[in-house]
């Protein structure tokens, strides 16, 4: 099974546990988020969180973003980060296929794609078309899970994505990979 019906069983899967998502995840994706700003700066930048989940981050770079977009390929999911936007009148939510990102060219300053690659039939695919929307100067950052995503293999997508790796994170209390790529 690849492509479409790979990103539907995904999509299905996140539908089903979205009610119980943040419960479930908000912890460790919050020390994900942490060891990422760490090693990038939004302040005043146009932010883009791919696979955006219920939002959790936008209560972390919003008050500094000039504007966060967020989306996602599971609806309900979409549907609890829209919530979240309303405490914030730079947050925005759209359901789009991170392979195929509805947005032009080199217009956002940083990428956050956490928990993503992993999930998606073709990760260096999906890099590239993260790379096609950040801005020269700019910064991606994606994470591997150490249970999926064999460190080899996430080196190999990172190296041949075309990207300087400007950070990498291995920490034990982090279930992910973390990388900092600099456009």
């Amino acid at each position: 099974m690849t492509g479409w019906k790979d990103k539907r069983k995904v999509m299905q899967r996140y539908d089903v546990t979205a009610e119980m998502y943040d419960e479930r995840y908000a912890w460790e994706q919050k020390a994900k988020y942490k060891k990422a700003l760490e090693n990038v700066n939004v302040d005043g930048a146009t932010v883009l969180d791919v696979g955006c989940g219920s939002g959790l981050f936008f209560s972390q770079v919003a008050s500094q973003a000039d504007m966060v977009v967020g989306v996602d390929v599971s609806r309900k999911l979409l549907l609890k980060a829209k919530e979240q936007t309303r405490a914030f009148q730079n947050a925005f939510v759209l359901q789009a296929d991170a392979d195929h990102l509805p947005f032009r060219d080199k217009i956002f300053e940083a990428v956050f794609a956490f928990t993503v690659l992993q999930n998606m039939p073709k990760p260096a695919q999906t890099l590239e078309e993260l790379k096609r929307v950040v801005k020269f100067g700019g910064r991606v950052v994606v994470t591997g899970l150490k249970k999926a995503f064999p460190l080899d293999l996430f080196m190999d997508v990172l190296e041949n994505s075309g990207l300087k790796l400007a950070a990498f994170l291995d920490d034990e209390a982090v279930n992910c990979y973390v990388a900092v790529l600099a456009a």
